[in-house]
């Protein structure tokens, strides 16, 4: 799976790009989706990655932000509780469904997909201009990790 943050902002983007932030449902900056790896997201991906983050993620990762910025409809936080009545033991058991593939989030119904982060504690790497490892833009790989970390 890999995660998309949105790091810049809306200003002076052309019209196809926003579209398709807009369909990715990053409308906002330091909002974080997770999607899985296939052909079309990634070609989505590409288009905007000028604007965003990405990197893989891996399973704890994925905990981490279903624990710490999940939310379910109504705004509230993602408990055990509604974990269980989605059919779910508990936030890990969830968490690896979805790492695994066996359940996306369009099938919990509930909860929501995107995660809303805060901005990043000491700021973004370098720039949001620039491209990592120069700036905080387009591709991360497995560091995109420590970026989340310090946005949760």
């Amino acid at each position: 799976m890999i995660a998309v943050v949105r790091v810049r902002g809306t200003v002076n983007v052309r019209r196809d790009v926003e579209e398709t932030l807009r369909r990715l449902r990053l409308t906002k900056p330091n909002h974080c989706i997770v999607l899985p790896e296939t052909d079309a997201y990634l070609g989505m991906v590409n288009k905007v990655k000028d604007w965003v983050a990405y990197g893989e993620i891996d399973l704890e990762t994925l905990k981490l932000l279903l624990k710490e910025r999940g939310k379910v409809i109504g705004g509230k936080p993602l408990t055990d509780e509604i974990c269980r009545k989605i059919g779910f033991d508990d936030i890990d058991d969830l968490a690896e469904a979805l790492y695994s593939g066996q359940v996306g989030f369009s099938d919990l119904g509930i909860v929501k997909p995107v995660f809303r982060l805060h901005p990043p504690s000491k700021g973004y790497h370098r720039n949001v201009k620039k491209h990592y490892p120069e700036g905080s833009l387009g591709y991360w790989g497995r560091d995109i990790r420590k970026l989340i970390e310090r946005m949760v």
